[in-house]
């Protein structure tokens, strides 16, 4: 009933006594101890100017600097709660002052802030003595006012509600009066007010009780049992009232602390004094041991500066006939740097995006050593080679936070190596390794291996025949780095439709037949786009060639198969004679438009030859009487292609007598050097010989054949038009249709080869039908000096195409 009263008062107090700090940091409560679970301390988000819905999606919680976890927080109302008993003396012992820290951590970012708890003491002990009964020994002449030291009770209370006043029961011999220790203890001590006479009363029982002032006030009791012995008449005395000594801590059970010594004047028995201790505490139990005839003090357990600096022991020295006599010793322990630093991690952010900025906290450190002074004093550290940092916010607690730019490209995660160093002699130091993975974000685009491709692709493959494959990395991880590929949206529409692309490997694929007489080039622009939010593209070019296969046969221009057409050549042409030419074109390109020429059938064999490559026929021998005057040549044109195309030309020729042969197509046999020297020799002396009789016939005839001129129009409108590509360097397009020499002096191709150097390209079958066709065009005129020779002038309609050679 008592304890129930007294709990209700402090938390009456404790809404009075609530300190905020808020400012700082941190929040105060001051709580009294033994509140029942479940008992709100004081609400954290309003005091700390958090929202409500900020404590639930920021993952709060309340970690404890020790093991033992005293309160917790209502994430719904921002309430923190004492989550289990709290016991004052159980945490503190007998602190003046008692606080529990705790922090409490928000992530997303990592935030922290301090909980401070001061427990406040109730009076829930009640005061104890170390024995219920205490036994002395006293001689009937023991003077009045002699005092004796008895065990002072013990409450672990503080204050007002620890022991604050002893009562003896009512007797006629003894009083009790207080004394007080260096440390500022009191303890009781029984005094003799009237002399003892061992024959009147040989034993005395009397009553002690240890009062605290707590509300309400709690009470101790012991008996204290004294016997009255036969006179002896000196007590042992001490060399010292208070002796001082000190030990550093951690020594060796058996090490000398100090040396006591007493002295008494009796002989034999009453003169043998026996020490021993009186009044120990708890801590102090079990740590020292008296020896009881020397008086050597030792140590017996083991010494921890940080549990007691000091102890104060009282030590009796009690001679045979039970006289006795007490004095201090004080024993300062010596701080040692035994203790290394101790690392905690109350909190830690197990992967970081690597866009974090600068002093991002990462992790919340709770350092602290147990040693004292410069034992004590911790540093924290972390690599210089990494970027992090150690920042210092609340006491014994440090923030690893960002010193710099984290990029996961280069480095995906962290070893950090926290280490707290103390500044003992020699220092101590511990490590604790913090593994952070550096999340990643979506800072880099794809980027293609190059930036212009270059494809080639047959003409007439089928749809989706595999063109290249193209190939975007992407320095990302996850998501970030899955690429997709698609057609850029800038490509022409129209070209966007030749390709297909796979969008997970980049593969082309044709979506159409190409032919390449119509397009030989064209380009696509190709993107590749992660799957980041938001996304990254990058582009490449692709220029695509439409590569020629051998699917166009040779196309013969001249002659025209559609009609036959004769070229007439002079019975006197010599070998080598140009007749007439066959032009073929192909539609192809390169290799496979590389035309040959060769003759598959002809009326007499081995008097025509044609060029290879030229498609030139001339005579390959002087023409004979016994020779045929109309021949028919078929001529097979053939492309380089594999898998060879070729048509064929049929070219017809008459022989024809009396026409005059032109030096322009005359081509010089490639006789030996020796023979064409005899034969010019033999040439010129018959010319030399005849000089005269030939020179009047030839220039008579000249004459009259100068003035005719032959010209064929044409009257299909519709002939095969060639490039000039295919024409040897000396032709050019003179009407337009590509069929012409480049300069004004033209060799004659697609000629008869007349004699009277007439020039056509028609259906003429006998020499008749040349007559009168000559005579039809006696109004062109044919001008020609010895010295240049002129270029026709030829009238021609755009229908009727004129072709002349002079």
């Amino acid at each position: 009933m008592h304890r129930r009263i007294n709990l209700e008062h402090w938390r009456e107090f404790f809404f009075f006594c609530l300190i905020l700090s808020a400012s700082s940091g941190e929040v105060r409560y001051v709580l009294p101890e033994e509140m029942q679970p479940g008992s709100v301390i004081g609400n954290v988000a309003r005091d700390l100017g958090l929202e409500m819905g900020e404590l639930g999606s920021r993952r709060a919680r309340v970690v404890a600097d020790g093991s033992s976890q005293l309160c917790e927080l209502d994430l719904s109302s921002g309430d923190l709660l004492i989550r289990q008993r709290i016991d004052r003396e159980e945490l503190c012992a007998q602190g003046s002052v008692c606080t529990v820290q705790n922090q409490l951590l928000l992530q997303d970012p990592l935030q922290a802030f301090a909980l401070l708890l001061d427990i406040a003491d109730i009076n829930d002990n009640t005061p104890a003595f170390a024995a219920e009964e205490i036994n002395l020994d006293l001689v009937e002449s023991t003077v009045l006012g002699r005092r004796f030291p008895l065990e002072s009770a013990h409450d672990p209370d503080l204050g007002t509600n620890s022991v604050s006043e002893y009562k003896l029961s009512p007797n006629d011999h003894f009083a009790l009066e207080m004394s007080a220790q260096i440390n500022g203890n009191a303890y009781p001590e029984l005094v003799l007010k009237k002399a003892l006479d061992r024959e009147a009363r040989a034993e005395h029982v009397l009553k002690i009780n240890g009062i605290d002032k707590g509300s309400p006030a709690r009470t101790g009791t012991a008996s204290i049992r004294i016997r009255v012995l036969d006179a002896n008449d000196n007590v042992p005395v001490f060399s010292q009232r208070v002796y001082r000594a000190s030990v550093p801590e951690n020594s060796v059970t058996g090490t000398l602390i100090a040396q006591l010594n007493a002295t008494d004047l009796d002989d034999s028995l009453y003169g043998a004094i026996t020490y021993s201790f009186s009044h120990l505490t708890d801590k102090t139990r079990g740590v020292f041991h008296i020896d009881p005839l020397s008086g050597e003090v030792r140590v017996a357990g083991v010494l921890d500066y940080e549990e007691a600096s000091a102890h104060e022991l009282d030590v009796q020295a009690k001679d045979g006939g039970g006289q006795a006599s007490h004095c201090k010793l004080l024993i300062d322990v010596i701080d040692v740097n035994d203790n290394k630093p101790v690392i905690e991690i109350k909190s830690a952010s197990a992967d970081m995006p690597e866009d974090s900025t600068a002093g991002t906290m990462v992790a919340l450190i709770n350092i602290y050593d147990m040693d004292t002074g410069n034992s004590g004093h911790v540093t924290c550290s972390v690599p210089d080679n990494v970027p992090f940092q150690i920042v210092s916010g609340v006491k014994n607690y440090y923030m690893l936070v960002t010193a710099g730019t984290l990029d996961r490209e280069v480095q995906s995660a962290y070893n950090i190596s926290v280490t707290a160093t103390d500044s003992g002699s020699p220092p101590l130091e511990s490590v604790k390794v913090l593994s952070i993975v550096v999340r990643d974000v979506n800072d880099n685009a794809p980027i293609f291996t190059q930036s212009r491709y270059t494809a080639t692709v047959l003409e007439n493959q089928p749809v989706g025949t595999f063109v290249m494959k193209l190939i975007a990395q992407d320095a990302d991880d996850g998501s970030n780095a899955k690429l997709m590929y698609q057609l850029s949206k800038e490509t022409n529409s129209d070209v966007s439709s030749f390709l297909t692309i796979n969008t997970e490997t980049g593969e082309l694929f044709t979506s159409r037949l190409f032919d390449y007489e119509q397009s030989v080039y064209f380009q696509i622009t190709v993107e590749a786009r992660d799957g980041g939010d938001p996304q990254l593209a990058t582009s490449c070019t692709v220029n695509v060639f439409i590569q020629d296969q051998n699917d166009n046969a040779p196309v013969v221009l001249y002659p025209a198969q559609a009609f036959v057409a004769e070229d007439v050549v002079p019975l006197e042409a010599p070998r080598g004679y140009l007749v007439t030419k066959v032009v073929a074109v192909d539609g192809d390109s390169g290799h496979n438009a590389w035309l040959s020429y060769r003759i598959i059938k002809e009326t007499q064999p081995n008097l025509f030859t044609v060029g290879l490559h030229t498609g030139e026929i001339r005579t390959s021998r002087a023409f004979v009487e016994l020779d045929e005057r109309k021949q028919t040549i078929v001529i097979a044109v053939t492309d380089n292609g594999p898998g060879a195309l070729s048509a064929t030309a049929t070219v017809s020729i008459a022989i024809g007598e009396g026409l005059p042969v032109l030096q322009e197509l005359f081509e010089v046999a490639d006789e030996p050097q020796g023979n064409d020297n005899l034969r010019l020799y033999l040439i010129v002396a018959l010319f030399a010989v005849s000089f005269l009789l030939i020179l009047l016939i030839a220039g008579v005839f000249y004459f009259k054949l100068c003035r005719r001129s032959y010209v064929y129009r044409s009257t299909a409108a519709g002939l095969p038009v060639f490039p000039t590509t295919y024409y040897p360097p000396s032709f050019t397009d003179f009407s337009g249709c590509g069929t012409l020499l480049q300069d004004d002096r033209y060799d004659p191709f697609l000629t008869t080869g007349s004699w009277r150097g007439d020039f056509r390209f028609g259906s003429n079958t006998d020499t008749d039908t040349l007559k009168k066709r000559s005579a039809a065009y006696q109004k062109s005129t044919l001008r020609r000096t010895s010295a240049d020779r002129s270029t026709l002038k030829v009238r021609a309609g755009p229908s009727h195409p004129c072709y002349v050679v002079t």
